[in-house]
């Protein structure tokens, strides 16, 4: 069995959809690399969804004004987790924020704990997370396999930059993270 918690990052509809403005063209090569990781989790997996916000404050605002679109409330399908994995989503984290190392988002982990990362975009949602994370002394691990960003090219250097930040923030395969369980 594997050790520590699985966050699975904003495996949601809004970026799942080819024709949605966030699109991630790799989605669904992520969602198989989480897809092979869940079993060696069992219950200690959280997935999170990025929501906006009510009523965008501060540099919000300006984000909100180039992607009107996304102005939906919880509710809306666009923010939905996509249909194969909400039969195993657990505890689901919802956040207006691009990280999702939330006050809940720690207690799940605990102090000193483990998070592993994947999900969704590489270059913005799980770097920011992972940063975050290391920040306040967890050991992270990326599952770059199960991961995508905005394009190859933003998912390959968020992986570069994450993996700078050794020992706190290591960038693994999932067959790595499985491996490790033996």
């Amino acid at each position: 069995m594997t050790t520590g918690l699985l966050a699975v990052i904003d495996m949601q509809r809004v970026f799942a959809d080819p024709d949605s403005p966030w699109a991630t063209p790799r989605y669904n090569e992520a969602a198989a690399g989480v897809r092979r990781l869940l079993p060696a989790y069992g219950e200690r997996v959280a997935f999170t969804r990025f929501l906006a916000p009510a009523k965008p404050d501060g540099a919000w605002r300006a984000y909100y004004d180039r992607w009107p679109f996304a102005l939906k409330p919880p509710d809306a399908e666009l923010w939905e987790l996509t249909e194969e994995f909400t039969g195993h989503k657990g505890h689901v984290l919802d956040a207006p924020t691009f990280g999702k190392w939330t006050p809940e988002l720690a207690r799940h982990v605990g102090p000193g704990g483990r998070l592993v990362l994947a999900g969704v975009s590489t270059d913005c949602c799980v770097l920011s997370t992972a940063l975050a994370a290391a920040d306040a002394g967890v050991e992270v691990v990326v599952a770059a396999d199960a991961c995508a960003g905005a394009d190859d090219d933003s998912h390959t250097k968020a992986l570069q930059i994450m993996d700078l930040y050794r020992p706190l923030i290591r960038v693994t395969t999932v067959s790595g993270i499985l491996g490790e369980a033996g």
